[in-house]
């Protein structure tokens, strides 16, 4: 199988791959023993896919539409899979195989060109917040999934050591807010972890479906901030868009029973670090509306 690797996902692999890092390079004999024995004929490259992994749409032997998703480890795939087992299809788009070889998803196929951010942005948000309250169950004895304090304490670190006399009153405002929002969390759930309308595409057992978790425990609010920002341009480019901001907190938090002041909080750090890590990998505008739109939560 000869192809090109989507240019979105070479430039952010480029970003952040380690010194040595050749999955890249591996990546067309990685597809074509993932394709072989399972008997997969392949149809296309997702294009212009994501920016973690490959997603190869395909058909089984007996002709059952899938999607082929591979990604490197430092993307945590298998974590990825744990979670879709956990959620079993509802609200999340289903395995169609127990685990095979490490950093190989064969999913079921959903509409890859269709996902809820296609919908008007008041219909949008409805649906992509009632797909992620279907999400949110207490996570499995014993579970390896890596914990919010774990995620945003790696996080809080690097910010740190990338704050600069611009960002840093932001950066202490989202860090001071972390350490308060940890001191008591009160829930722990099986959270999506980069949520966001994106993420819910259509499908064919149920309207709305979730795609490509990195899972995390923790509380709600950390995994309806995302959701918060989204279409984060648009918000910027409107006289309204502070209001319009903190009226989408009270709406989502309401709609979902969060507390409001600590969604407020999550989104404040979400976006903070969001805006320093596009900073540190050369995305200067990403970084201006990210720090923009943080500034007004």
């Amino acid at each position: 199988m000869a192809f090109e690797p989507p240019q979105r996902l070479v430039r952010a692999l480029g970003e952040s791959a380690p010194d040595g890092d050749d999955w890249l390079e591996k990546l067309p004999e990685t597809v074509r023993e993932a394709v072989a024995p399972r008997e997969l004929t392949v149809e296309r490259v997702q294009v212009p896919g994501g920016r973690s992994s490959l997603v190869v749409l395909v058909r089984c032997a007996d002709g059952t539409p899938a999607v082929l998703k591979l990604a490197p480890p430092r993307f945590r795939p298998e974590a990825e899979r744990a979670a879709l087992t956990e959620w079993d299809g509802l609200g999340a788009v289903q395995l169609l195989e127990g685990p095979v070889e490490e950093g190989v998803l064969l999913l079921e196929r959903l509409h890859p060109d269709v996902s809820v951010r296609s919908l008007p942005e008041a219909k949008a948000l409805l649906e992509a917040a009632g797909t992620l309250r279907r999400l949110w169950v207490e996570p499995p004895a014993g579970h390896v999934f890596e914990t919010v304090a774990e995620r945003t304490g790696r996080q809080a670190g690097v910010m740190r050591a990338r704050a600069d006399a611009e960002v840093g009153p932001l950066v202490d405002a989202a860090l001071a807010a972390r350490e308060e929002l940890l001191a008591a969390p009160p829930e722990h759930r099986l959270l999506h972890g980069t949520f966001r309308q994106s993420k819910v595409l259509a499908g064919e057992r149920m309207p709305w479906l979730a795609v490509g978790p990195d899972p995390v425990v923790g509380e709600c609010a950390f995994d309806l901030a995302r959701l918060v920002r989204d279409r984060v341009e648009d918000l910027i480019a409107s006289p309204s868009g502070a209001a319009t901001t903190r009226r989408r907190v009270k709406r989502l938090a309401e709609s979902l029973e969060v507390d409001q002041e600590r969604l407020r909080g999550w989104t404040l750090f979400r976006a903070v670090e969001s805006g320093v890590r596009a900073l540190r990998v050369g995305r200067p505008r990403d970084a201006e509306l990210l720090l923009e739109f943080a500034g007004w939560v």
